[in-house]
């Protein structure tokens, strides 16, 4: 499905996960890191909505080999 980071204030690693594709939007879990501990949300996000983040620079995919170093 796809994992992206999302633009952040700092040297915050927040990211958001497509957990289910739907008709209207998609089913995600957002993990933001709080002071050291990670708030995980789970939420929906337009289609819409989702294509406009992707333009803007807020979201910005994560590939394969980047989440493998990232858990080495």
């Amino acid at each position: 499905m796809g994992t992206y980071t999302l633009k952040s204030i700092g040297k915050s690693t927040d990211y958001m996960t497509i957990v289910r594709e739907m008709e209207d939007g998609f089913v995600v879990r957002i993990v933001r890191d709080r002071d050291g501990y990670d708030e995980v949300k789970t939420d929906f996000i337009s289609h819409s909505l989702f294509e406009s983040c992707l333009r803007t620079g807020y979201l910005t995919k994560i590939e394969e080999a980047e989440k493998v170093a990232a858990n080495a």
